[in-house]
Protein backbone atom coordinates (compact mmCIF):
# COMPACT_ATOMS: atom_id res chain seq x y z
CA UNK A 1 0.00 0.00 0.00
CA UNK A 2 1.43 3.44 -0.82
CA UNK A 3 1.58 5.93 1.77
CA UNK A 4 -0.75 7.96 0.38
CA UNK A 5 -3.31 5.09 0.61
CA UNK A 6 -2.27 4.32 3.74
CA UNK A 7 -3.04 7.81 4.52
CA UNK A 8 -6.58 7.74 3.50
CA UNK A 9 -7.80 3.94 4.62
CA UNK A 10 -6.36 5.67 8.08
CA UNK A 11 -8.74 8.73 7.69
CA UNK A 12 -11.51 6.19 6.52
CA UNK A 13 -11.23 4.22 10.00
CA UNK A 14 -10.01 6.60 12.35
CA UNK A 15 -12.11 9.89 11.61
CA UNK A 16 -15.78 8.64 12.62
CA UNK A 17 -14.19 7.43 15.71
CA UNK A 18 -12.74 10.89 16.41
CA UNK A 19 -15.44 12.77 15.51
CA UNK A 20 -18.13 9.94 17.11
CA UNK A 21 -16.26 10.40 21.02
CA UNK A 22 -16.35 14.32 20.65
CA UNK A 23 -20.05 13.80 19.97
CA UNK A 24 -20.89 11.67 22.44
CA UNK A 25 -18.33 13.53 24.95
CA UNK A 26 -17.86 12.37 28.45
CA UNK A 27 -15.88 9.14 29.64
CA UNK A 28 -15.94 8.12 25.84
CA UNK A 29 -13.70 11.49 24.53
CA UNK A 30 -11.79 11.03 27.68
CA UNK A 31 -10.86 7.46 27.40
CA UNK A 32 -9.93 8.34 23.35
CA UNK A 33 -7.85 11.75 24.38
CA UNK A 34 -6.44 9.42 26.99
CA UNK A 35 -4.93 6.53 24.85
CA UNK A 36 -3.94 9.15 22.12
CA UNK A 37 -2.35 10.56 24.74
CA UNK A 38 -0.52 7.94 26.40
CA UNK A 39 0.62 6.74 22.90
CA UNK A 40 1.87 9.89 21.69
CA UNK A 41 3.74 10.26 24.70
CA UNK A 42 5.38 6.71 24.41
CA UNK A 43 6.33 7.82 21.69
CA UNK A 44 7.85 11.23 22.34
CA UNK A 45 9.73 9.96 25.43
CA UNK A 46 10.90 6.95 22.93
CA UNK A 47 12.52 9.69 20.62
CA UNK A 48 13.93 11.49 23.45
CA UNK A 49 15.28 8.49 25.11
CA UNK A 50 18.81 9.91 26.02
CA UNK A 51 17.62 12.60 27.70
CA UNK A 52 16.35 10.16 30.36
CA UNK A 53 12.49 11.17 30.46
CA UNK A 54 10.90 9.70 33.66
CA UNK A 55 8.09 8.44 31.61
CA UNK A 56 6.02 6.92 34.23
CA UNK A 57 6.08 10.55 35.90
CA UNK A 58 5.04 12.14 32.19
CA UNK A 59 2.27 9.34 32.03
CA UNK A 60 0.90 10.29 35.54
CA UNK A 61 0.84 13.98 35.30
CA UNK A 62 -1.01 13.88 31.86
CA UNK A 63 -3.46 11.38 32.74
CA UNK A 64 -4.02 13.18 35.70
CA UNK A 65 -4.65 16.16 33.61
CA UNK A 66 -6.99 14.56 31.35
CA UNK A 67 -9.65 13.28 34.58
CA UNK A 68 -8.79 17.21 36.01
CA UNK A 69 -9.91 18.79 32.80
CA UNK A 70 -13.25 16.06 32.53
CA UNK A 71 -14.01 16.25 36.63
CA UNK A 72 -14.05 19.85 36.81
CA UNK A 73 -12.64 21.83 34.46
CA UNK A 74 -9.11 24.00 33.90
CA UNK A 75 -7.99 24.60 37.13
CA UNK A 76 -7.85 20.86 38.07
CA UNK A 77 -6.31 19.74 34.95
CA UNK A 78 -3.80 22.19 35.48
CA UNK A 79 -3.57 20.38 39.56
CA UNK A 80 -3.37 16.99 37.91
CA UNK A 81 -0.63 17.74 35.36
CA UNK A 82 1.44 19.68 38.32
CA UNK A 83 1.67 16.05 40.02
CA UNK A 84 4.59 15.17 36.94
CA UNK A 85 6.72 17.56 38.82
CA UNK A 86 6.11 15.62 42.21
CA UNK A 87 6.32 12.28 40.57
CA UNK A 88 9.07 13.65 38.71
CA UNK A 89 11.02 14.23 41.84
CA UNK A 90 10.27 10.86 43.59
CA UNK A 91 11.42 9.02 40.38
CA UNK A 92 14.44 11.33 40.08
CA UNK A 93 15.32 10.52 43.04
CA UNK A 94 15.14 7.31 43.40
CA UNK A 95 16.52 6.52 39.95
CA UNK A 96 20.69 6.22 38.58
CA UNK A 97 21.28 7.94 35.99
CA UNK A 98 24.01 9.98 34.22
CA UNK A 99 22.18 12.15 32.53
CA UNK A 100 21.19 15.85 34.08
CA UNK A 101 18.24 15.48 36.43
CA UNK A 102 17.67 19.04 35.46
CA UNK A 103 17.15 17.97 31.45
CA UNK A 104 15.23 15.01 32.29
CA UNK A 105 12.59 16.29 34.22
CA UNK A 106 12.43 19.12 31.45
CA UNK A 107 11.58 16.57 29.23
CA UNK A 108 9.27 14.88 31.11
CA UNK A 109 7.36 17.74 31.85
CA UNK A 110 7.36 19.04 28.26
CA UNK A 111 5.76 15.74 26.90
CA UNK A 112 3.08 15.92 29.80
CA UNK A 113 2.31 19.70 28.99
CA UNK A 114 2.24 19.63 25.59
CA UNK A 115 0.36 16.41 24.65
CA UNK A 116 -1.80 16.58 28.06
CA UNK A 117 -2.65 19.89 28.35
CA UNK A 118 -3.31 20.16 24.83
CA UNK A 119 -5.68 17.37 24.19
CA UNK A 120 -7.15 18.46 27.83
CA UNK A 121 -8.17 21.92 26.39
CA UNK A 122 -10.31 19.91 23.62
CA UNK A 123 -12.10 17.88 26.74
CA UNK A 124 -12.59 21.30 28.23
CA UNK A 125 -14.13 22.53 24.95
CA UNK A 126 -16.78 19.86 24.83
CA UNK A 127 -17.52 20.54 28.02
CA UNK A 128 -18.56 24.19 27.37
CA UNK A 129 -22.17 24.47 28.47
CA UNK A 130 -24.64 24.19 25.50
CA UNK A 131 -22.68 24.10 22.39
CA UNK A 132 -19.57 21.74 23.58
CA UNK A 133 -20.13 19.55 20.64
CA UNK A 134 -20.87 21.39 18.08
CA UNK A 135 -17.33 23.99 19.32
CA UNK A 136 -15.29 21.06 19.80
CA UNK A 137 -16.88 19.34 16.40
CA UNK A 138 -15.73 22.58 14.88
CA UNK A 139 -11.91 22.40 15.97
CA UNK A 140 -11.81 18.78 14.93
CA UNK A 141 -12.74 19.31 11.32
CA UNK A 142 -10.91 22.39 10.71
CA UNK A 143 -8.15 21.38 11.59
CA UNK A 144 -8.44 17.88 10.07
CA UNK A 145 -9.43 20.22 6.63
CA UNK A 146 -6.70 22.23 6.58
CA UNK A 147 -3.66 19.67 7.08
CA UNK A 148 -5.23 17.62 4.31
CA UNK A 149 -6.06 20.45 2.04
CA UNK A 150 -2.51 21.84 2.96
CA UNK A 151 -1.00 18.67 2.43
CA UNK A 152 -2.86 17.53 -0.65
CA UNK A 153 -2.28 21.25 -2.44
CA UNK A 154 1.46 21.43 -1.13
CA UNK A 155 1.89 17.25 -2.70
CA UNK A 156 0.44 18.27 -6.00
CA UNK A 157 0.83 22.12 -6.39
CA UNK A 158 3.81 23.35 -3.76
CA UNK A 159 6.65 25.11 -5.10
CA UNK A 160 7.79 27.59 -2.78
CA UNK A 161 9.13 26.32 0.61
CA UNK A 162 7.65 27.66 3.60
CA UNK A 163 10.19 27.02 6.59
CA UNK A 164 13.18 24.92 4.61
CA UNK A 165 14.84 24.67 7.61
CA UNK A 166 12.58 23.09 10.53
CA UNK A 167 10.48 21.56 7.66
CA UNK A 168 11.34 21.09 4.10
CA UNK A 169 8.02 19.50 2.72
CA UNK A 170 5.82 22.66 3.34
CA UNK A 171 4.45 25.12 0.93
CA UNK A 172 2.99 28.25 1.22
CA UNK A 173 1.15 27.21 -1.72
CA UNK A 174 0.16 24.26 0.93
CA UNK A 175 -0.37 26.49 3.51
CA UNK A 176 -2.71 29.22 1.98
CA UNK A 177 -5.14 26.29 0.63
CA UNK A 178 -4.95 24.88 4.01
CA UNK A 179 -5.95 27.77 5.38
CA UNK A 180 -8.39 29.10 2.94
CA UNK A 181 -10.39 25.98 3.51
CA UNK A 182 -9.70 25.62 7.29
CA UNK A 183 -11.51 28.78 7.73
CA UNK A 184 -13.99 28.23 5.08
CA UNK A 185 -15.29 24.76 7.65
CA UNK A 186 -14.98 26.83 10.51
CA UNK A 187 -17.70 28.84 8.94
CA UNK A 188 -19.51 26.52 7.85
CA UNK A 189 -19.73 24.53 10.69
CA UNK A 190 -20.93 27.62 12.54
CA UNK A 191 -23.10 29.52 10.36
CA UNK A 192 -26.48 29.74 11.25
CA UNK A 193 -25.85 28.08 14.77
CA UNK A 194 -25.84 29.79 18.25
CA UNK A 195 -22.54 29.33 19.01
CA UNK A 196 -21.56 32.69 17.69
CA UNK A 197 -23.79 36.31 16.86
CA UNK A 198 -21.71 37.48 14.21
CA UNK A 199 -20.61 36.51 10.66
CA UNK A 200 -16.87 37.47 11.73
CA UNK A 201 -16.63 35.96 14.98
CA UNK A 202 -16.19 31.94 12.95
CA UNK A 203 -14.08 33.63 10.94
CA UNK A 204 -11.90 34.82 13.47
CA UNK A 205 -12.58 31.32 15.40
CA UNK A 206 -11.54 29.70 11.89
CA UNK A 207 -8.08 31.52 11.53
CA UNK A 208 -6.63 31.11 15.11
CA UNK A 209 -7.35 27.12 14.58
CA UNK A 210 -5.69 27.26 11.46
CA UNK A 211 -2.92 29.32 12.80
CA UNK A 212 -2.17 27.71 16.10
CA UNK A 213 -2.07 24.08 14.09
CA UNK A 214 0.22 25.18 11.59
CA UNK A 215 2.34 26.64 14.23
CA UNK A 216 1.91 23.26 16.59
CA UNK A 217 2.67 21.47 13.04
CA UNK A 218 5.89 23.19 13.06
CA UNK A 219 6.80 22.72 16.64
CA UNK A 220 6.15 18.85 16.37
CA UNK A 221 8.50 19.05 13.17
CA UNK A 222 11.14 21.28 15.08
CA UNK A 223 11.17 19.01 18.00
CA UNK A 224 11.66 16.06 15.69
CA UNK A 225 14.70 17.97 13.73
CA UNK A 226 16.48 18.05 17.05
CA UNK A 227 16.21 14.48 17.95
CA UNK A 228 16.67 13.34 14.78
CA UNK A 229 13.65 11.49 13.03
CA UNK A 230 11.26 12.20 10.35
CA UNK A 231 8.35 10.50 12.06
CA UNK A 232 7.81 9.77 15.31
CA UNK A 233 6.28 6.10 14.54
CA UNK A 234 4.53 3.72 12.21
CA UNK A 235 1.48 2.95 14.05
CA UNK A 236 -1.08 5.05 11.39
CA UNK A 237 1.23 4.14 8.86
CA UNK A 238 1.22 6.61 6.05
CA UNK A 239 0.35 9.45 9.21
CA UNK A 240 3.64 8.09 10.69
CA UNK A 241 2.97 8.05 14.49
CA UNK A 242 -0.05 9.75 16.55
CA UNK A 243 1.81 12.70 17.77
CA UNK A 244 2.29 13.34 13.81
CA UNK A 245 -1.48 12.89 13.45
CA UNK A 246 -2.19 15.35 16.43
CA UNK A 247 0.55 18.24 16.60
CA UNK A 248 -1.58 20.36 15.11
CA UNK A 249 -4.51 20.01 17.54
CA UNK A 250 -2.18 20.24 20.46
CA UNK A 251 -2.21 23.56 19.63
CA UNK A 252 -5.21 24.58 17.83
CA UNK A 253 -7.17 23.39 21.02
CA UNK A 254 -6.01 25.37 23.40
CA UNK A 255 -5.82 28.79 21.01
CA UNK A 256 -9.47 27.68 20.84
CA UNK A 257 -10.45 27.06 24.02
CA UNK A 258 -8.72 30.66 24.64
CA UNK A 259 -10.69 32.72 21.92
CA UNK A 260 -14.09 31.34 22.81
CA UNK A 261 -13.41 32.67 26.13
CA UNK A 262 -12.36 35.99 24.88
CA UNK A 263 -15.37 36.04 22.56
CA UNK A 264 -17.36 35.61 25.11
CA UNK A 265 -19.12 32.39 24.17
CA UNK A 266 -18.52 30.33 27.06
Amino acid sequence: MTPFLSRIAVVTAGLPIVLGSAYLGGWFLLALTAVAGLVALHEFYRLARTLRPLVLAGYGGALAGLLGAHVDGAAWMLGGYLLTFVLAFVFAAVSETRQSTTVAIATTALGAGWIGLGLGHLVLIRAFEGDGRLAAITVLLTVFVSDTVAFLAGRFAGRHKMTPVVSPGKTWEGFTAGAVAGVFTSFLALYKEDLFEHTWETLVLGAVIVAAGTLGDLFESLIKRDLGTKDTGRILLGHGGVLDRIDSLLFAAPAAYFTLLALGRV
